[in-house]
């Protein structure tokens, strides 16, 4: 004979509720399977197809008989160039707009339409902004076709990136922070440069990470605006123009004939290398930052 049941036994409706959680973990599980499946496919072929071909010469070598042959070194050295002209532009303007709309800014009119305009700005294709570059920065502040006016293209393409990036992680900071330093007397400034930004580093890292995904990767702002057809050495100056490895991959893949089948997917291969090699960079200086938190 069966006792009462026990009063801490699942109901119907939590055993319900249960095997809809475990249908959903698996749902989402498969579809990150799925997720997976393209990348590391892309992955294979590049290492199948490119991994022969990427060898030290290919790296260190100049370009010859129009990239068909030689090797990428000017393309390489110029697409750190362009990279880190993009940093240093979209970086520190990005973050001070972000610690503008979120320390200061009150929530009118003019916020919210700035907002609009970062939403917008985020969604404008590359090739008008490459038109941007060439009119503002080319033709307008007289940069000419440079690296600079690359550069600067390029950050005003991935800013939107960067204030979101840090806005999200400066709201993370507990309030309670704030009130503590004020209440000793800190000023909203000392605050934001002693407590909010030291604890907001690691999200602020998280947009320089897709900052550098997107600024290698773009042929299009550059194309216009800096980037050459071919140059047999690495630039010297932000004033000089410069081959990209996005933009060298376009031209050995449809412009230039008689190249051989390695060439494209060794020049795919090492744009992906460069951007996994600073990505794992900023993560693992994100992840030592991280691992400092009190909270």
């Amino acid at each position: 004979m069966s006792g009462p049941p026990s009063p801490f036994a699942a109901t119907a409706v939590e055993r319900r509720q249960l095997s809809v959680q475990q249908l959903v973990r698996l749902l989402l599980a498969c579809v990150t399977t799925l997720l997976l499946v393209p990348v590391l496919g892309i992955l294979a072929v590049l290492v199948v197809e490119g991994g022969p071909g990427l060898t030290w010469s290919f790296l260190t070598e100049k370009p010859q008989r129009l990239g068909a042959a030689g090797g990428i070194w000017p393309a390489l050295v110029g697409t750190v160039w362009l990279t880190a002209t993009a940093l240093l532009v979209a970086l520190p303007l990005g973050v001070a707009a972000a610690i503008y709309l979120s320390e200061y800014a009150r929530d009118n009119r003019l916020t919210r339409a700035i907002n609009l305009a970062i939403v917008n700005l985020a969604g404008v294709p590359s090739i008008v902004h490459a038109l941007f570059g060439v009119g503002a920065f080319v033709h307008f502040l007289r940069f000419g076709e440079s690296i600079l006016a690359a550069g600067c293209t390029l950050a005003v393409m991935t800013m939107p990136v960067v204030i979101v990036a840090t806005r999200e992680s400066l709201q993370a900071v507990p309030k309670a922070f704030r009130d503590a330093c004020w209440s000793l007397g800190a000023t909203r400034w000392q605050t934001i440069r002693h407590i909010v930004l030291p604890n907001s580093i690691s999200g602020i890292l998280t947009g320089v990470i897709l900052v550098v995904s997107r600024a290698v990767g773009e042929t299009a702002p550059i194309m216009f605006t800096g980037a050459v057809f071919l140059r047999l050495v690495p630039p010297e100056s932000v004033f000089d123009r410069t081959m990209a490895l996005s933009f060298h991959l376009y031209t050995v893949s449809t412009q230039v004939t008689d190249v051989p089948r390695h060439v494209p997917f060794s020049v795919a291969l090492t744009l992906i290398l460069v951007v996994l090699t600073m990505n794992s960079l900023s993560i693992w200086f994100r992840m030592r930052l991280r691992a400092r938190k009190k909270w």
